[in-house]
């Protein structure tokens, strides 16, 4: 008799899984996938889509389509919780789903509680993707009325060097006016060879962005940042690019985590505590292993999660998941050139741009499967 499959979240890790559904189905098994919305947004292209150099079209996929159209169900909900006693997934509405195996790819979120009590409309964290689409579409309404926009960005990581340099390019070509700040907390870059930080702050200063080192922001209350030396930036937007956690699904649920509050899983992507839930991405912490939160290691772990859960389902041998110890990174600096590091290998310029944009829209086309380019419309 068959069995019941759940997905929750149509992450990187997932995408392998919901491609093949087939493989499930075709063994007479019940598939459901649950996700707060029919798309996922590629994170590696998510500041390309900001500042306008791809068309949302190109950095997404129709995560709905791909699960109907194999004979699964698809269910937009947010899942905010999981009862392994009962094999049920508790849903933000109250309702729940019983499951035999569950895989978790319900991605990270920016922390944005610790700067603000307050959310507001104009403190837009980087995380999820979507939220660039919102802050790409106030940004043009602004320039539109011929406003001059105060950008502050908090965060000195990837993710603020990649927002800073692409809304200067958003602002820019559109022929906007207005100032960029990027608060880098101690230094900008800072877990990547000093070469690396030089390139980032020769190419934002040069088009004008300011970069503040060594000071670290203490809150933001309406339409100001307090740093810890004292000064204060106004702003009318602020992108909080501060680091990610996890989602509290499973710090609510007390199930087993790490100490990021991510899933606990083994190196076969199965929580430690409990067998038929497994996970992958940036919602689950490796057991006796702290992984960087980069796309890389959920990209690796595809096809190993799409293994393990078949192996779940009708047993056999399962798949170990071994990080690699290295990865590539590149940075899109919203200039047509990026920079390339790997290690203490570093160069920069419009080919490290250009390897990219080829690595990425690879990837896009191995699971673009339902017709996204060809659809209308932005959301």
């Amino acid at each position: 008799m068959g069995k019941h499959l759940v997905f929750t979240g149509g992450g990187h890790a997932h995408l392998t899984a919901l491609k093949n559904l087939s493989a499930f189905t075709r063994k007479g098994h019940r598939v459901t996938l649950v996700s707060p919305s029919p798309y996922h947004y590629y994170s590696g292209m998510g500041p390309g889509m900001f500042s306008g150099m791809y068309d949302p079209r190109e950095v997404r996929f129709h995560i709905r389509k791909m699960a109907e159209s194999q004979g699964a169900s698809f269910v937009q909900e947010k899942a905010v919780g999981v009862d392994p006693s009962r094999h049920l997934l508790i849903l933000q509405s109250g309702q729940t789903i019983e499951y035999d195996v569950v895989s978790f790819n319900t991605g990270s979120e920016v922390p944005v509680d610790v700067l603000t009590r307050q959310p507001q409309e104009n403190i837009i964290a980087v995380k999820p993707v979507v939220n660039l689409l919102k802050a790409r579409q106030m940004i043009l309404s602004a320039i539109g009325e011929g406003k001059p926009l105060r950008c502050v960005l908090i965060g000195g990581g990837p993710a603020g060097l990649e927002i800073s340099a692409n809304l200067w390019r958003l602002i820019h070509q559109h022929q906007g006016r207005g100032e960029i700040v990027l608060v880098a907390g101690e230094r900008l870059m800072p877990n990547a060879p000093a070469k690396v930080r030089e390139i980032a702050l020769d190419s934002l200063s040069r088009r004008g962005v300011q970069v503040i080192e060594g000071s670290m922001v203490k809150s933001v209350e309406e339409s100001t940042v307090f740093l810890s030396d004292g000064k204060q930036l106004d702003f009318d937007m602020a992108f909080a690019a501060i680091g990610i956690r996890p989602s509290a699904l499973f710090r609510d649920s007390r199930v087993a985590t790490g100490p990021d509050g991510g899933l606990l899983v083994n190196a076969q992507l199965q929580s430690v505590a409990h067998p038929d839930l497994f996970g992958g991405g940036d919602c689950i912490s490796l057991e006796g292993r702290t992984l960087a939160k980069v796309g890389v290691y959920a990209v690796r772990q595809n096809p190993i999660l799409f293994h393990n859960l078949q192996v779940a389902l009708n047993g056999g041998e399962m798949m170990t998941f071994t990080p690699q110890k290295e990865y590539l990174l590149i940075s899109n600096l919203g200039n047509g050139r990026g920079i390339f590091w790997k290690r203490n290998w570093v160069w920069n310029g419009r080919l490290a741009f250009l390897l990219k944009d080829y690595i990425d829209r690879r990837f896009m086309k191995t699971f673009q499967v339902s017709g996204e380019r060809d659809e209308r419309g932005d959301v």
